[in-house]
């Protein structure tokens, strides 16, 4: 049986990867740092100040993990100001679930660019519980977010569904106890391991129905 639904923001509601790494790109180039081939695979799911730190000391960025995450978060919303972009059918697969389940929102994205995305689509009322991995300890592959997000929502995590698109984000689900419906990104598959913790993988976020949730186990 289902209790609650839990989704992340990144990727499944919003196609907001790109732009963060457009973002993150440019930001590393401008700043005397180097752009590795794995870094966008390794920046999905961390929390803010795990991306800040990392773009600082690992990719040689001249600026503290402070500054990283106040430059590129003001940038990003200033993208945000101008465009949110939501993933075709998104929002109304959002209603209908709400309709049938509690919401809860496990994202990535500083607190601010929740609000930001979620006012510009409409949806902010649609979940009970939102977070972000700036207030948890970990980001993901941790579990702690789900973790979080379930308890303020006073549901068991394994009587819940985690919709993901990253390989972090699936890890991260799956180690909360959830059962994972991942929904990945064309342009960023998952990687074996991840995919293997999914228990349905959905070619796009409009194939999630409540008849695919409630037969979930």
């Amino acid at each position: 049986m289902v209790d609650a639904v839990l989704f992340d923001l990144d990727g499944v509601i919003v196609d907001s990867e790109p732009v963060w790494e457009e973002v993150r790109r440019a930001y590393v180039a401008t700043h005397g740092g180097v752009w590795q081939p794995d870094t966008q695979r390794r920046l999905m799911g961390m929390s803010t100040g795990e991306w800040a730190a990392y773009l600082s000391g690992e990719l040689g960025v001249d600026r503290s993990a402070e500054q990283v995450a106040a430059e590129v978060v003001a940038e990003m919303t200033d993208r945000y100001a101008r465009r949110v972009p939501l993933i075709d059918g998104a929002d109304a697969v959002v209603r209908r679930t709400a309709a049938r389940w509690p919401l809860g929102l496990a994202s990535s994205s500083p607190t601010r660019l929740i609000a930001a995305a979620l006012d510009a689509t409409g949806l902010a009322g649609a979940f009970g519980a939102t977070l972000s991995t700036e207030e948890t300890a970990r980001g993901k592959p941790a579990p702690d977010v789900w973790l979080a997000v379930a308890e303020r929502l006073d549901v068991d995590p394994a009587r819940c569904v985690a919709v993901e698109d990253s390989s972090n984000g699936v890890r991260s689900a799956a180690a909360a106890g959830c059962r994972v419906v991942a929904v990945p990104h064309g342009s960023y598959p998952l990687d074996p391991d991840a995919e293997a913790l999914a228990a349905v993988l959905l070619p796009s976020i409009d194939a999630l129905t409540p008849e695919l949730l409630a037969d979930l186990r």
